[in-house]
């Protein structure tokens, strides 16, 4: 495991003349750890309205699905559900990457369940990501390079681009970085614990409520518990320093 600095300038960073060594990313704008990630956590997902746009689709669908029984219908009002979020977003002359997400992932769903025939094959690529997710982080994380660690790192382009490991240096960015991807492990497993029987049964109609349930709902709640670990925790940037 890679130890964070102390008091040796990283080479290509200044000091600041207490010891201290920063990198491009300027870590002394953060009393603590969890300051940091709060801060790039939010520019990640987009905040709160990237999130709900996200999930959106997901929900019309569920519920075309619901009153009609017709995949085709339900995945017409899915994409008319992205186009509608894509115009207020372009209307609005704001970002619209994250509605770009939702479009590919309706567009992957559409072509899942076209194919077969079957809608419960709607689900499937999403179940798919989930398990590849989990394989993902619970392997990164066994192996102390944590996921939330790059999402740091990519927030600063240009620290990335010179080093995409270099916060790395910072045990304390692996260790907060590796407690928040265990909650997204654990919420993985409870998707693919209940999604997947569901799946195997040809039990459409529980699969959109499970899939409703598990997505947006249970994404707030592991945003919570992140959040929650972020603003108890206390784990200085610098080891050499306490957070003020």
């Amino acid at each position: 495991m890679a130890e964070a600095d102390r008091g040796t300038p990283v080479p290509g960073s200044e000091s600041d003349g207490d010891g201290i060594a920063r990198s491009e990313a300027d870590l002394r704008r953060y009393e603590t750890v969890e300051e940091l990630l709060r801060d790039k956590l939010s520019e990640a997902i987009g905040g709160w309205r990237g999130a709900i746009e996200s999930a959106l689709p997901v929900v019309a669908f569920t519920i075309a699905w619901a009153r009609t029984q017709d995949l085709r219908t339900a995945l017409i009002v899915a994409g008319a559900g992205v186009v509608l979020l894509l115009l207020v977003r372009l209307v609005q002359r704001q970002d619209p990457r994250f509605i770009a997400y939702a479009a590919v992932g309706v567009a992957i769903s559409a072509f899942f369940a076209l194919r077969s025939g079957r809608a419960e094959d709607a689900f499937l690529p999403g179940m798919l990501q989930n398990a590849g997710l989990l394989v993902l982080f619970l392997v990164t994380n066994l192996a102390r390079w944590p996921l939330f660690g790059f999402v740091v790192g990519v927030a600063e382009p240009e620290a990335f681009a010179k080093d995409p490991t270099w916060w790395r240096r910072h045990a304390g960015i692996i260790t907060v970085a590796a407690r928040l991807t265990w909650v997204l492990i654990a919420l993985n497993v409870l998707r693919l614990a209940i999604m997947v029987p569901l799946y195997v049964a040809e039990q459409v109609s529980a699969l959109g409520v499970a899939k409703v349930v598990l997505g947006f709902p249970a994404y707030l709640l592991a945003v919570t518990a992140m959040g929650a670990i972020l603003l108890r925790g206390h784990t200085p940037i610098d080891p050499n320093r306490a957070p003020a």
